[in-house]
């Protein structure tokens, strides 16, 4: 989908259509431009319904924006100055000040994504989820996806998408999912790219390596200080070569890569290992002045991830913690639990005692919650076992590991 968070905005704001828009810094509560709105205009009746009068001067900018917000996603229009995901909102403002900011509004992108899929599901049925606005399709075997090599059935899959939703999405189609998710990205937004084995000198080889999903910035980093920059020289080096300075496996995988080659099938049906829930927090936080605000936190994410499984239908039995300090030091700790559960508080005090095993000396900018070893709840009988230390069945625990350098009052924070 194309740049789908800020493409489901504009569905309902079209006046900021063709403007630097960006989305993040804050999740959606009631909609504070409707209750500017009412405010200056009490005697309008003003509703979710009349969005689209809204004027773009009311709309809040990025000049002047203070906080630790990332950016979730943006317009085109927005990107030409550099903006891009996973940016810092103030990063974003020297880059783009007069770029608008709209808080992200997660319940509306999960509705869209569903709706999206199911289209799709309808015309070529073997689908595989790779998140909120990504999907792979095998339609070898549907009636007339070989078409104009796939050009056909892509252009009905796009109408009906946009048909339906409003909304535009870019597809590339090859013959493997490497190389279609490389085409997918050739011709955005709203295109269409067709990719065949032929092709791959003229159009993959000139592209830059990590164009290659899987070749991240510390492999890239590798690979340019041998000379590597383009995928075309990365597919001249000798397999022999790749494997002695990239190891066994990823050696491999890279020089297959640069052949655009790549046997994974299509999967339509897949187990998640973990689930997580984290917040950046708008201003650090300190261990002890701001204990109350971090346990008010740490329960609420305790109990989204909890539940996550249960809408999900799933248990886990390993329980962790993720923390981000001021210095952007991350930590994780985990522990195990001696049965599965997706209770909210048995994932909580799972969690805490993980907390007793960091050191805080630091103010804290994020915190997440993770509960991974994941299985059905339906495969899972939750038999009771002998407790252990005072805790109930639920709440056994491996021992965890002495505090170091924590105090009684910082071990007990959470």
């Amino acid at each position: 989908m194309d740049a789908f968070y800020a493409s489901v905005e504009l569905l309902r704001y079209p006046q900021l259509k063709g403007l630097p828009v960006v989305i993040g810094g804050g999740r959606r509560r009631e909609d504070d431009l409707l209750g500017r709105m009412r405010q200056q205009q009490p005697e309008r009746d003003w509703s979710n319904d009349h969005l689209a009068e809204i004027p773009v001067d009311m709309f809040p900018r990025l000049k002047g924006y203070s906080g630790r917000g990332v950016i979730t996603t943006a317009t085109y229009a927005a990107r030409a100055f550099g903006v891009g995901s996973a940016m810092g909102v103030m990063k974003a403002a020297q880059l783009c000040p007069d770029a608008i900011l709209l808080p992200v509004d997660f319940e509306q992108y999960r509705h869209y994504s569903r709706l999206f899929k199911s289209i799709v599901r309808d015309i070529a049925p073997v689908v595989e989820d790779r998140g909120v606005d990504e999907i792979y399709i095998d339609f070898t075997d549907v009636p007339g996806g070989q078409r104009e090599g796939g050009r056909v059935l892509a252009r009905l899959i796009q109408k009906c998408i946009t048909d339906a939703t409003g909304l535009t999405c870019s597809i590339g189609v090859a013959p493997n999912k490497l190389l279609a998710k490389m085409a997918s990205e050739l011709n955005k937004p709203n295109g269409i790219s067709i990719l065949f084995m032929e092709d791959i000198a003229d159009k993959i080889w000139p592209l830059a390596c990590r164009k290659i999903n899987g070749i991240g910035p510390k492999a890239d980093a590798k690979l340019q200080a041998h000379g590597i920059h383009r995928i075309g020289e990365l597919a001249q080096q000798e397999r022999a070569w790749l494997l002695e300075h990239f190891g066994k496996s990823y050696g491999a995988w890279l020089h297959d890569a640069a052949h655009g080659l790549d046997e994974r099938p299509v999967v339509t049906e897949s187990e998640p290992v973990s689930m997580s829930r984290e917040t950046t927090f708008e201003k650090d936080l300190h261990v002890r002045h701001d204990r109350a605000a971090l346990g008010d936190i740490f329960t609420r994410l305790c109990q989204q991830v909890a539940a996550d499984l249960q809408r999900k239908g799933y248990v886990g039995k390993t329980i962790g913690i993720k923390l981000r300090f001021d210095n952007f030091q991350s930590v994780t700790r985990d522990s195990t639990l001696s049965v599965y559960t997706a209770d909210a508080s048995t994932i909580r005090q799972a969690a805490g005692l993980c907390l007793k095993r960091v050191d805080f000396k630091r103010r804290i900018r994020l915190l997440g919650v993770r509960v991974g070893s994941l299985v059905k709840a339906s495969d899972v009988s939750l038999m009771p076992v002998a407790a252990e230390k005072g805790l109930s069945s639920s709440h056994v625990l491996q021992e965890p590991p002495p505090l170091k350098d924590t105090t009684h009052e910082q071990a007990d924070l959470f």
